[in-house]
C-alpha cells in the first residue's frame, strides 16, 4: 500500500497539473519543492504518530507501576504463601481439620526464620469471591442484599499479613467452636452498613437473623485488598475459622529471611505432616500480586505499544533526518548565496534548525491533541492515571523534542559548513 501511494502520488500530480505551469517553474525545481512538501507532510504524520504511541506507552507504564504498588492495606514482602487440600477420608470431620490446622500453624512457626503463620479460607488480592448475605439487627430491611466478602480466618493470619487494627481487637485461641460467633471488619463494611457509629458490640446475622448466624463484632481492621490490584475495595467480614473449618485453605507464613527460599522448606514441611496433603501452588505474595490477571495484562499492554513506540520515533527521527538532508541538498545553492553575501555559519545552523523545528512543533502538538483522544479511548486500561497525565505527556515531548534535535543537527552542521565558491560554481 505504501508503494501504490508513493507511486500514485506523483503520477496524479502530473496528470492532473498544467504543462505550461510547469515549464514556467522549471521543471527540476518545481518537482524539488513538491518532494520536500511530500516529504514534511509524511514527517509531521511520522512524528504525531510517535507521540500518540509514546504517550500510550508511557501511560500504561506509569499504570503499571502503580497497579505494583498499590495500597494493599497489608505488608506484601517476605510473605510466602501455599495452597492445601487435606483428603476427606482422613480430614473429614471439623474436628479433624481443625487439629490439623493447629498442627500445621506448629510446624510453620518453629521453622527457622519464620516469624508468625496463619491459615485462611482465601488469600488477599485474589478475587471479590466467596460472599455472605448479612442482615444487621434494627436496621431496616426489605429482602435486599446485602453481600459482603467473608473470609474465614485462623487467630494469628491477620497479625501475619501484618492488617492494621484500628479499634477493638483481634482474634484469638479462646474464638472456637465452643465460644460463641465473634467477627472483625474492615473499614468498607463500616462505612457502609454502620455510617457514624461504633460497631464493635454489634450483632451481624443472615438474611434471616438465624440464631446460629448471629456474631458479635470485636474488631474493626483497615481495608485489605481482597480482590485483584485495580478491583474496587469491598465490605469485607473476618471470621475464626475454628467455627467454619474446610479441608481446602490457604498458609501465609512470615519471615526475616528470603520468602522464595522458604517455599520448599514449607512443602517438606507440609508434606512431612501428611504425605497425602494437596500442596500446590506455592508462590510469593509478591510474585503472585505480579502475576493477577490484571498485572499480566498491563505488563503486556506496556510492552506491545512500548516496541510500537521504539520503531515509530526511529522511523520519525529517520524521517526527520532525511527531509532536513533533502532541503540542504536542495537549497546548496541559495546557502551559497547567502554565505557569499556575509551570512555567519552561525545563521544558516539556526535556518535549518528552524525548519525542523517547525516540523517537529507540528507533528508534537497534532500527536499530544491526539495522544489525549486516544487515551481516553482506552481509559479502561489505565489505572491511577489521567488520560491527560502531564508528567507523562511533558517527557514525551522532550525525548522527542531531544531525538528530533539530534537528527537534525547533522544536516544543519552539513549546511554551515558549505563552501560559497563551490556551491555557485556547481549550479
Amino acid at each position: 500500500m505504501a508503494a501504490v501511494l508513493l507511486a500514485a502520488t506523483p503520477a496524479l500530480r502530473l496528470a492532473f497539473r498544467d504543462i505550461r505551469e510547469g515549464l514556467s517553474e522549471g521543471g527540476r525545481g518545481a518537482a524539488s519543492r513538491f518532494w520536500r512538501r511530500l516529504g514534511a507532510n509524511l514527517v509531521v504524520v511520522e512524528l504525531a504518530v510517535a507521540v500518540v504511541l509514546l504517550a500510550g506507552a508511557g501511560l500504561l507504564a506509569k499504570s503499571f507501576y502503580r497497579l505494583l504498588h498499590v495500597e494493599t492495606g497489608f505488608d506484601t514482602s517476605h510473605l510466602a504463601v501455599v495452597y492445601v487440600m487435606a483428603p476427606q477420608n482422613v480430614y473429614g470431620k471439623p474436628e479433624q481439620q481443625v487439629a490439623l490446622y493447629h498442627q500445621i500453624l506448629e510446624k510453620i512457626s518453629a521453622l527457622p526464620g519464620v516469624q508468625s503463620a496463619g491459615i485462611s479460607s482465601d488469600l488477599p488480592l485474589q478475587c471479590n469471591c466467596d460472599t455472605d448475605w448479612i442482615r444487621i439487627p434494627g436496621k431496616p430491611f426489605h429482602g435486599e442484599h446485602n453481600e459482603v466478602l467473608q473470609r474465614d480466618v485462623s487467630p494469628q493470619y491477620l497479625a501475619t499479613l501484618k492488617a492494621k487494627l484500628v479499634r477493638g481487637r483481634m482474634f484469638t485461641e479462646a474464638d472456637d467452636a465452643n465460644h460463641s460467633q465473634v467477627t472483625i471488619l474492615n473499614e468498607s463494611m463500616v462505612r457502609k452498613y454502620f455510617p457514624g457509629e461504633d460497631p464493635i458490640g454489634k450483632m451481624i446475622g443472615d438474611a434471616d437473623l438465624t440464631p446460629k448466624s448471629m456474631r458479635q463484632v470485636v474488631g474493626v481492621i483497615e481495608d485489605v485488598r481482597e480482590g485483584a490490584p485495580d478491583d474496587e475495595e469491598w465490605p469485607a467480614e473476618y471470621f475464626s475459622i475454628y467455627h467454619g473449618p474446610d479441608s481446602y485453605f490457604d498458609l501465609a507464613a512470615r519471615t526475616a529471611q528470603d520468602e522464595e527460599a522458604l517455599l520448599p522448606v514449607l512443602v517438606k514441611t507440609l508434606r512431612a505432616i501428611n504425605p497425602n496433603l494437596g500442596v500446590y501452588g506455592e508462590s510469593t505474595m509478591t510474585a503472585q500480586m505480579s502475576a493477577s490477571q490484571s498485572a499480566l495484562l498491563h505488563r503486556f499492554s506496556t510492552w506491545l505499544v512500548g516496541g510500537f513506540a521504539a520503531m515509530a520515533l526511529v522511523l520519525a527521527v529517520v524521517g526527520l533526518y532525511g527531509v532536513v538532508a533533502y532541503s540542504v541538498s536542495q537549497r546548496t545553492r541559495e546557502i551559497g548565496v547567502r554565505m557569499a553575501l556575509g551570512a555567519q555559519r552561525g545563521a544558516i545552523h539556526r535556518l535549518i534548525l528552524k525548519e525542523a523545528g517547525w516540523l517537529t512543533g507540528i507533528g508534537m502538538i497534532t500527536g499530544l491533541a491526539c495522544s489525549v483522544a486516544a487515551a481516553t479511548l482506552m481509559r479502561s486500561l489505565l489505572f491511577g492515571v489521567r488520560a491527560w497525565d502531564f508528567s507523562t505527556l511533558a517527557g514525551v515531548a522532550a525525548v522527542l523534542a531531544l531525538s528530533a534535535l539530534l537528527a537534525s543537527l547533522i544536516p544543519a552542521h552539513r549546511a554551515s559548513s558549505v563552501n560559497p565558491v563551490q556551491a555557485l560554481s556547481a549550479e
